[in-house]
């Protein structure tokens, strides 16, 4: 019997988007070069595979929620990101750098659940049993609880696991598991997505929480279709320079919990340590007496952290000045110095102006404002900074200072560190404020936030 010619398509790797021919750039999302030959697979039925229950449509008043039970890892950081812990039945996708730590990471929260629930069972596709071992003898985490599978099948993943039957799973890589009922190679578009769908189906039919690794693309993004990241539960970032001891986990993404949550980290010979109090951390070492440093107070999901920043003005001997941010994003400092120049009459086009938030934080939210710039204005003047005080406030473009969210928690953390002093928007001034521990200071305008973070001695 003649069998016909297997039928290919091209998938773009970076969006998921198909075309009967290759082209240098996908129609779809403009990537150039991302366009890979696959074999094109046909619609399959699933059988009676199904997230929830198949019900009957009813009104959303009468539908019965149950709170979720959550398992405590061991590990209070990542609970924290979690949302309180582990639910059963959900998917976390963990995304990071190469040797960021994700495999540490996961070995002491399956190491955590262990004690609590066994057993646990650890996939992994990438290093073999013995590279494991010698790992989990360094953290301290061996156990004849915790099962140690290496297999890149997942028929063979998943017969292991209904046969163990775990609480727990963790599958390490994503990108290097496959299916037999695709034909395309591990790591396409096409496998990633059946594999996630698959173990998906595994995690809400057993109860089964199930832990992914996931690659990252240079950018820094997790490879594969964005479907991916929709399919999962949580995604969470492993973040962090490789030069500097710390790791942030970050949730960007929870059904079960609050986005924009952090836990932080310390990586050392032992593994990963959790670090309690961050602020501390995060301003240890802070010179005694230094130009262009300034303590700001930024909201991570529920958690205030106070972090130094730095700002460096210096004359520049360039046609074009230079622009560099570490930690901030460049745009916003471009519209604080633009405000800068036009609002306090500060003439920075014929200097270079470098910026660094200390510990390889990143900050996003426009709380920081302020800070930065007391940081450049206190650099480009050359003087020095009240060491006790702290900046607190959104920056607008006509040099207003707007007020923020949670104020009374980030008060309390710079009083809970022995700060004297904070700067503040006179908006967010109000009578449940007043504290004696610390003297706060109502500023509408950048014009006024010098006049209360410099030092006498300057």
């Amino acid at each position: 019997m003649k069998t016909g010619k297997a039928r290919t398509i091209f998938v773009c790797q970076e969006c998921g988007g198909q075309t009967p021919r290759w082209a240098g750039r996908c129609p779809d999302c403009g990537q150039w070069n991302s366009l890979k030959e696959e074999n094109a697979v046909r619609p399959r039925s699933h059988g009676q595979r199904t997230v929830g229950d198949k019900e009957s449509a009813m009104p959303i008043n009468e539908v019965a929620v149950t709170k979720e039970p959550r398992f405590a890892t061991g590990l209070t950081e990542l609970d924290r990101v979690l949302g309180g812990g582990v639910v059963p039945g959900s998917i976390v996708l963990v995304g990071g750098d190469p040797g960021i730590g994700k495999t540490t990471l996961l070995l002491q929260a399956l190491h955590g659940l262990e004690q609590r629930t066994p057993p646990v069972l650890y996939v992994t596709g990438e290093e073999s049993a013995q590279q494991i071992k010698m790992r989990g003898d360094r953290l301290g985490v061996l156990s004849s609880s915790l099962y140690i599978l290496t297999e890149t099948s997942l028929e063979g993943l998943l017969k292991v696991a209904n046969t163990l039957c775990p609480t727990a799973l963790v599958v390490d890589s994503v990108q290097t598991v496959y299916t037999d009922q695709i034909t395309s190679a591990p790591g396409t578009i096409s496998q990633v997505q059946e594999v996630a769908c698959q173990l998906m189906w595994y995690a809400k039919r057993t109860g089964v929480p199930v832990f992914l690794i996931g690659h990252v693309t240079k950018e820094g993004m997790i490879a594969g279709p964005k479907l991916l990241e929709h399919i999962v539960d949580t995604v969470l970032y492993f973040e962090g320079d490789k030069s500097h001891a710390y790791r942030i986990l970050r949730a960007v993404k929870n059904r079960f919990g609050a986005t924009n949550e952090i836990g932080v980290f310390e990586m050392n010979d032992e593994g990963l340590q959790e670090v309690t109090n961050p602020s501390e951390l995060f301003l240890a070492g802070r010179p005694a007496r230094s130009t262009g440093s300034v303590v700001v107070s930024s909201l991570e999901g529920s958690r205030p952290i106070l972090v130094e920043l730095q700002a460096l003005v210096t004359s520049t001997g360039y046609a074009m000045p230079k622009r560099m941010a570490n930690g901030i994003e460049l745009n916003r400092v471009a519209l604080l110095l633009a405000v800068v120049e036009k609002r306090l009459g500060l003439h920075l086009s014929g200097h270079d102006v470098y910026l660094n938030v200390v510990g390889g934080l990143r900050l996003d939210e426009p709380a920081i404002d302020v800070g930065i710039v007391a940081a450049i204005v206190s650099s480009f003047r050359d003087h020095a900074l009240d060491r006790q005080t702290c900046c607190i406030g959104e920056v607008g473009l006509g040099g207003e200072i707007r007020p923020v969210s949670q104020v009374d928690l980030r008060i309390r953390e710079a009083m809970k560190l022995g700060f004297q002093r904070c700067v503040l928007p006179q908006g967010n001034i109000t009578k449940h404020l007043s504290n004696p521990g610390i003297e706060l200071y109502g500023v509408q305008e950048v014009g006024e936030v010098f006049d209360h973070v410099v030092t006498s001695a300057s």
